[in-house]
């Protein structure tokens, strides 16, 4: 379906994506969800609205991961791109750049857009298509539909920022040396239980969404000190579902200690979750938890597969 002309492609991801929003018990824990974090800022219509978009993103998204298939001109042809002047002047300095974005929209794409065109990015991420917890035939049909398009277009595997993983700084530092691009999240923590009050040590507390968010600023951290600059990256999808719109940042200001910039790089993912809420990923309670923005209580464990 991914390869036949894109209004019939994404015109039934969405229609499948409301059948999903009408059927999947998850939609009325999204909904709690944005009725807890945003409180009286949005009316009860609004939250539906974000809710049925959120389903029909989701399946909008496997579409756009599968048109990256080869080339990916499939999906780079609907993309405008605006801001690349930035990353050819960060690139011009030979310092590299980090891309700094959040689970927001087709995140698992857009660095493999830029990859697309000739240039040299790798992911610095906790997600993988080969997560444990997936069941083989879960990880059989990703490997070839989801994760050989995305990666494919990236100048290096994945480098997982997994709790356990060590040298993930020696490998940041060495792409930004050779001038590459690195594309991570900032809105993640990488505690392995939500539960867990040891897992909690090195996050930091940091305003968002109106809430104390348990964040890790790691990745600015390692900017400051090679000196690399940081842009914003997201792409957000148009109001026709098959159009995107990826949109780099001038670089942020860096100065300061590396919480300081954190906050700074933070701002700009909380302005884009509140003008486009349906593109964030992190609205289930186990998300949020892990996040810091809702109780433990809150989290529902299916398992050992955690919901994130």
């Amino acid at each position: 379906m991914a390869f036949l002309p894109a209004p019939l492609a994404y015109g039934v991801a969405v229609l499948v994506g409301d059948l999903w929003y009408r059927f999947d018990k998850l939609s009325k824990e999204i909904e709690c969800s944005l009725q807890r974090v945003f409180e009286n800022q949005l009316s009860s219509q609004e939250r539906s609205r974000v809710v049925r978009d959120f389903f029909r993103l989701r399946y909008c998204e496997a579409i756009d991961a599968i048109r990256l298939a080869g080339k990916g001109r499939t999906l780079v042809r609907l993309v405008e791109i605006r801001g690349l002047e930035h990353i050819e002047a960060a690139l011009a300095t030979g310092k590299g750049a980090l891309l700094c974005s959040a689970h927001f929209g087709s995140y698992n794409c857009c660095f493999s857009v830029l990859g697309s065109l000739g240039y040299p990015i790798t992911c610095v991420t906790n997600w993988s298509y080969d997560d444990d917890h997936l069941s083989p035939i879960h990880r059989l049909f990703n490997r070839p539909i989801k994760h050989r398009p995305v990666v494919h277009h990236l100048h290096r595997p994945n480098i997982e920022r997994r709790p356990g993983k060590f040298g993930v700084a020696v490998q940041v530092g060495i792409a930004l040396r050779q001038n590459e691009l690195l594309g991570t999240m900032l809105d993640h923590s990488d505690y392995a239980d939500p539960l867990a009050p040891a897992d909690r040590t090195r996050p930091i507390q940091i305003d968002f969404l109106n809430r104390q968010a348990l964040m890790l600023p790691g990745a600015i951290t390692i900017a400051q000190l090679m000196g690399a600059p940081v842009l914003m990256t997201f792409m957000r999808r148009s109001a026709d579902w098959r159009h995107q719109i990826l949109e780099i940042s001038p670089p942020i200001p860096m100065e300061g200690d590396p919480v300081t910039a954190f906050r700074r790089c933070l701002a700009v993912v909380e302005t884009a979750i509140r003008r486009n809420p349906a593109h964030w990923h992190k609205w289930n309670f186990n998300a949020l938890v892990q996040l810091g923005l809702l109780p433990a209580e809150d989290a529902r464990f299916r398992g050992n597969e955690k919901r994130v």
